[in-house]
């Protein structure tokens, strides 16, 4: 019943910093954990991080820790994905999905997705 909006992507340069929101509709973040993924074509998707329903914990990939955070805002329904330092590899299609398995790293776990958006790193 969760509807997810993802916006924020675009083309950065190496070293940019990039920040994405995902809105939710239709629910509340308040009963989910929130996590975010990424795709690129041909492969599967992957973790990027996670937020508990509380937003007192956070979990990464070891891809991107120490380069990506993530925040809530409850006023305005939305998690947001604050990525700096971008690398090309870090180049993908982004999306948000809820779970209410708590947080959790494999996409089974998530009940609810987006349909991401796009994030390109330039060299």
């Amino acid at each position: 019943q969760v509807q997810l909006e993802e916006s924020g992507g675009g083309l950065v340069q190496a070293g940019g910093s990039l920040r994405l929101s995902c809105a939710a509709s239709g629910g509340s973040f308040s009963a989910y954990a929130v996590g975010w993924f990424r795709q690129t074509p041909g492969k599967e998707r992957l973790f990027v991080g996670a937020i508990t329903d509380d937003a007192v914990r956070t979990y990464f990939a070891a891809s991107v820790k120490g380069r990506f955070t993530i925040s809530k805002d409850n006023a305005e329904n939305t998690v947001y994905l604050q990525m700096n330092n971008l690398k090309p590899e870090d180049t993908a299609v982004y999306c948000c999905a809820v779970s209410n398995d708590g947080l959790e790293t494999r996409p089974y776990h998530y009940d609810y997705w987006g349909q991401g958006t796009q994030v390109t790193v330039s060299s």
